[in-house]
């Protein structure tokens, strides 16, 4: 009987599923905080806006994405 074991997800993978899914007519604005971490904000074409800010880019983008979506 063969396994079928979730293969975990790197942070390139998060990151290439994140932006292939983000609309065309999205803003976004990612920067590098010194001793923050990474700030990225998104907005979509209604003016809905969000920011969010963390150590880790992948996990911020992706915050930020649910809240909007």
């Amino acid at each position: 009987m063969g396994h079928n074991y979730a293969k975990p997800l790197t942070a390139e993978v998060r990151m290439e599923r994140v932006f292939s899914r983000l609309p065309e007519d999205w803003a976004v604005k990612m920067e590098r905080q010194n001793s923050e971490g990474w700030s990225v904000t998104m907005q979509r074409p209604d003016g809905a806006l969000h920011h969010a800010m963390g150590p880790v880019l992948v996990d911020v983008l992706e915050e930020v994405w649910r809240a909007l979506r």
